[in-house]
């Protein structure tokens, strides 16, 4: 006897003469068809679009940068002139600098009585701080007036991802235009690494930060201290990594067998109840039921 490979064959055909139409059989295939059709829509849009995973660590993830931090600070002083405003920085490692100007600019606002500061510069990643003050003025003026208003304070890169919300300008718009003038201002960050890799696996560093902030007129045992507006940082141990991922593909083709498989299934078995149900009630009617 030839051996016939058909007998592997488990999923055998009914031929079609023994199978039986119905109304609910067909709308149930239709609405089954159609669910089908929007969870696999549902999928492949999930599959196409990337998603952000995030994850907390304790590392130095920039550990190329020399141990150095990009700072971008734009602030406008509207009662100080120009050339009274100066930026210092200090950190614990013993760098003291008064009158930084590299990579910076100042430009007169109400009509030279005013000045918007914009600078460029690096900080050491330890504990410091860096302050706008008159402290690097060739002659202090008496009552130096440091309301202002900030428009812009990041560190490190700049991130403009779609899908990720952080802190990187927590200070923008910060107003303090009707404070006391003679009042100092302190803001104490705390700043956090940050890591975004895209779906290629390049990597940008940028920092998030909190802020804290306190206002007041500071004196000495000579009198009044000149006011300033202080930036104290700290760096957060803990970093921040967002990842670019996709859905892998073995994940879709698994989902979309799982939906086809379960709905034809729970369909089939919704199908078959009601068909027995009706059939049982065509019996009671004709009192054929015993």
């Amino acid at each position: 006897m030839p051996f016939d490979f058909r007998r592997f064959d488990i999923y055998r055909k009914v031929p079609k003469d023994l199978t039986q139409p119905t109304y609910t059989g067909a709308i149930i295939s239709v609405c089954c068809c159609l669910f089908i059709l929007f969870l696999f829509l549902s999928e492949l849009t999930g599959f196409i679009a990337t998603e952000i995973v995030n994850e907390l660590y304790v590392d130095d993830p920039d550990k190329d940068s020399g141990g150095k931090i990009e700072v971008n600070l734009n602030i406008s002083l509207p009662n100080l002139h120009c050339e009274l405003v100066g930026l210092d920085i200090q950190d614990e490692m013993g760098r003291h600098e008064v009158g930084h100007i590299d990579n910076s600019m100042k430009i007169p606002l109400n009509n030279g009585d005013g000045c918007r500061f914009e600078g460029h510069f690096s900080i050491n990643k330890v504990p410091g701080n860096f302050h706008v003050s008159t402290h690097s003025a060739t002659a202090q003026p008496q009552n130096p007036d440091m309301t202002h208003i900030i428009h812009k304070l990041s560190f490190g890169d700049k991130l403009q991802v779609h899908n990720v919300h952080g802190a990187f300008n927590a200070l923008e718009g910060a107003d303090k235009l009707s404070s006391n003038p003679l009042a100092s201002h302190d803001y104490i960050l705390k700043i956090v690494p940050t890591v975004y890799e895209d779906m290629s696996g390049k990597q940008r560093y940028s920092y998030q930060y909190t802020v804290a902030n306190k206002e007041y007129v500071a004196y000495s045992h000579t009198g009044r201290i000149i006011p300033a507006i202080w930036f104290r940082y700290d760096l957060s141990p803990i970093t921040v990594k967002y990842t670019e991922r996709r859905q892998p593909l073995y994940r879709f083709i698994t989902s979309i067998c799982a939906i086809i498989g379960g709905t034809f299934t729970v369909a089939g078995i919704l199908d078959s109840c009601i068909f027995t149900a009706s059939e049982a009630w065509k019996k009671i009617q004709l009192g054929k039921m015993q």
